[in-house]
């Protein structure tokens, strides 16, 4: 787990994520009444990565503390027909950040033999269980979770508040100026990694010329992203951890309510 988690790159895959998690109408709802992350990207991503970076880097009082904040602040997301510490929501949360990021890691840098990804998966499941993810519940090995998978996207189903999030998302006008030139991007390539079903249910149009430059942007990637020093591949981690440490150290809270 720690050699994808490490990876500056995965971060790429964070809208995927997040229009893969809200495709499921009980985050979806929670997400649309309870949120607005849609307008502020950056605390979103700064609550996720402090939680995963803690998770799989932290030390047992860290993840401890850690858990418990975001717990703290998914009690406070329920309501008619959807509830945030349900295993189930949450082991769908974490299944969209294990795929997204296996997915990029090994278009990046080639596919991981058997044992590893095997092994990579298992350790993955603590997105999930460090919270209310029964450790039965996480799907038993791959080939489990790949049906689980298959299942959850064949049925999933965008509401017109998931769209309105997605859109929110994609076109943020209040996002802080580079943020907003990069949207274009980032439009692009969580269209390009989305399952196609999902992209028709969200109306992100998509063609042949339009893989054909995803393909080549992806080849680029593979071919650049590998050879910069582990340092700067490690930006994000290193930023993100040291970011935790100092705030549990200052007594201020590390997670903010969604």
């Amino acid at each position: 787990m720690h050699r994808i988690v490490r990876e500056g790159a995965v971060l790429a895959g964070g809208a995927r994520a997040i229009l893969l998690q809200i495709a499921n109408p009980g985050v979806g709802e929670g997400v649309s009444r309870h949120s607005d992350f849609a307008y502020r990207p950056l605390d979103r991503l700064r609550t996720t990565l402090t939680y995963i970076f803690c998770v799989t880097y932290g030390t047992e009082r860290e993840v401890e503390v850690i858990t418990k904040l975001v717990t703290q602040a998914h009690a406070k997301v329920r309501g008619p027909g959807y509830n945030a510490l349900d295993p189930e929501l949450q082991l769908w949360v974490a299944a969209t950040l294990y795929d997204t990021a296996t997915l990029l890691y090994e278009r990046i840098f080639g596919p991981l033999d058997d044992e590893t990804a095997e092994r990579i998966y298992q350790e993955y499941a603590l997105l999930g269980t460090a919270l209310q993810v029964p450790p039965s519940l996480w799907p038993a090995d791959r080939k489990a979770f790949r049906k689980y998978w298959d299942e959850m996207v064949a049925t999933a189903e965008v509401t017109d508040h998931a769209r309105a999030v997605a859109h929110d998302l994609l076109h943020n006008k209040s996002a802080p100026p580079w943020l907003r030139a990069a949207l274009p991007f980032v439009r692009f390539i969580t269209t390009g990694m989305l399952p196609p079903s999902l992209r028709c249910e969200y109306g992100l149009s998509w063609d042949e010329r339009k893989q054909r430059r995803y393909d080549l942007l992806m080849d680029g990637v593979a071919l650049v992203y590998p050879r910069l020093p582990m340092v700067l591949r490690e930006l994000p981690k290193t930023y993100y951890l040291r970011k935790m440490r100092k705030w549990l150290a200052s007594g201020r809270p590390a997670i903010a309510a969604e």
